[in-house]
């Protein structure tokens, strides 16, 4: 399978600072995709990244979470749960579009526009080592751990 490069963006982040994604380059990313602040499923993911924060950052790794939330809803996310993430807010949708996870979803029969829980490995040359499509978030975090640190070693 031939890897494709990710695309590049700047989008806001909880503190209304512009954040891009080349400012990362010569790094790892770990690029996550989650439907909504507070909701208890995207928490979990959240809480579960940020517990494992050490362990990416030893990986030479940096996490960032994005969804159309505002800066506000993530300022107040982070702070609430003590998140130590980057979380970028994509209200016009535009990079959530161009990772493809800004989908046609159904629950209870009604149809609607949503976010597709996925995560994206990106190498520090910018290049998609590894993608999870709708994830489920029990054991993600282990596997993104387990993948990245093989990536690196590798």
């Amino acid at each position: 399978m031939e890897k494709k490069k990710a695309l590049t963006f700047c989008l806001l982040n909880q503190d209304d600072e512009k954040v891009c994604l080349k400012d990362f380059m010569g790094k790892w990313v770990v690029l996550y995709f989650y439907p909504k602040d507070n909701s208890k499923t995207c928490t979990l993911e959240a809480l579960s990244f940020t517990d494992n924060i050490k362990s990416f950052k030893e990986l030479g790794a940096v996490v960032i979470g994005v969804s159309p939330d505002s800066v506000k809803s993530h300022k107040n996310f982070a702070h609430k749960h003590n998140l130590d993430l980057i979380l970028l807010s994509d209200p016009e949708h535009t990079v959530l579009n161009q990772y493809g996870v800004w989908k046609k979803k159904k629950m209870y029969g009604r149809e609607y526009m949503g976010v597709e829980r996925s995560t994206f490995i990106i190498n520090p040359e910018g290049i998609i080592e590894k993608e999870w499509i709708k994830v489920r978030v029990k054991g993600h975090v282990e596997k993104v751990k387990t993948s990245l640190s093989e990536l690196v070693k590798a």
